[in-house]
């Protein structure tokens, strides 16, 4: 038994014992709204009888059958002559009959609501007590409402489970979507680095050669093409560090250097294509590693996308501010930020990590006059 059903068990006890001392002190004070004559010691072992069975009401919710039952065999044993009460009888069956409407199975539910109606039924056609107008419209109307509050709290529970399983799927969709997104990203820029790894590669290849046919004639070129094989040597390993926790697949061969930043008039030009008015500002950062340039012709690129699928933008303007230390890029449109809010999508987030490889930031959001993207990354020499 978990610690919730001993909490539910632990209410209902109580509640059982409630209605207990209602109904015995109803019997022996007596109230006057004990009807009949029948006897008060079999209408007090009833009572305990009925309390029992409503403290394990939900913990057994079938055995709530037995409340109605109980009383049956009370009218039995007597021969008819039994006690009508308010307290010891009908809060009991009321109870019981909210708890099969509100608890339990369809099929427990069916079987507890009919007992009780059944047995209401058979009491109307032999108990005179409960014969009269005003008496019978009280205790259906009562029932009828019990039942009625019943299955309704049912079904509100039940709509409120299916809406909380359905936001957590959904959650969970979003959240393998995101990562799903990330994994992709991350596999691209390691298929990227890879090229330009083999690139750096290729051309300390290439400087070694030259290095080896000139060492003994002209020392001054070797030393020229060794301190070549140096230098590229130490950015090819910056960028295997960077990249050394990447999940990547090695299904690219090709050794040729990813687009850097003398590619980007090609997206200007590729989006002015489109009608899209682009003003385009950016100072040298043509000393940039290959991997940072990348970075920086990424963000543009998608940047760029975003404003042509989701702007709904006339201009754009895109600019690439240079400092000692960092790089910025920004990209600006006028569409409309009142409209509904543009998808984070796969692209924010492979811009996003893109530039936090090089422990950047990006931000993207409402700016003074349309919608912005602004990344920051560090020079070589800010890192």
């Amino acid at each position: 038994m978990d610690r919730r059903t001993r909490w539910h068990l632990a209410q209902d006890v109580a509640v059982a014992a409630l209605v207990a001392a209602l109904g015995l002190a109803e019997v022996w004070v007596p109230f006057e709204s004990v009807q009949g004559t029948g006897s008060p010691v079999l209408s007090s072992v009833a009572i305990v009888i009925c309390a029992v069975l409503l403290a394990v009401r939900r913990v057994a919710p079938l055995a709530l059958v037995g409340v109605p039952l109980t009383w049956v065999a009370c009218f039995i044993g007597t021969a008819g002559d039994t006690q009508v009460l308010f307290f010891g009888s009908f809060l009991p069956v009321a109870l019981a009959l909210y708890t099969g409407a509100r608890h339990g199975s369809a099929r427990t539910s069916a079987i507890v609501c009919g007992s009780i109606f059944a047995t209401v039924i058979l009491a109307d056609l032999f108990v005179p007590e409960l014969q009269g107008p005003s008496e019978v419209f009280f205790h259906w109307g009562v029932l009828i409402t019990i039942f009625l509050v019943g299955i309704g709290m049912r079904v509100s529970e039940r709509r409120a489970a299916d809406a909380a399983v359905r936001a957590i799927a959904a959650e969970s969709d979003a959240r393998e979507a995101a990562l799903r997104a990330v994994a992709e990203e991350r596999a691209r820029i390691a298929r990227e680095l890879h090229d330009i790894l083999g690139h750096s590669v290729s051309v300390m290849v290439v400087q070694a050669g030259a290095a080896a046919e000139v060492v003994d004639v002209d020392a001054a070129a070797a030393r020229r093409a060794l301190e070549a094989i140096r230098t590229t040597g130490t950015d090819a390993l910056a960028e295997v560090r960077r990249v050394v926790e990447l999940l990547r697949e090695d299904d690219h061969d090709a050794l040729s250097p990813q687009p850097g930043v003398a590619r980007i008039p090609e997206l200007i030009e590729q989006a002015r294509g489109t009608g899209l008015v682009v003003d385009f500002r950016a100072d040298d950062t043509s000393d940039l590693s290959a991997g940072r340039q990348l970075a920086v012709y990424r963000v543009v690129q998608e940047a760029l996308t975003n404003v042509r699928r989701h702007a709904r933008a006339a201009s754009a303007s895109v600019a690439i501010d240079r400092s000692s230390d960092r790089v910025e890029i920004t990209v600006t449109d006028d569409g409309d930020v009142a409209a509904p809010a543009r998808p984070a999508g796969h692209g924010l987030l492979g811009m996003r990590e893109r530039v936090a490889l090089y422990g950047g930031t990006i931000e993207a959001g409402p700016g003074p006059s349309g919608w912005r993207v602004r990344a920051s990354l560090p020079t070589e020499a800010g890192s």
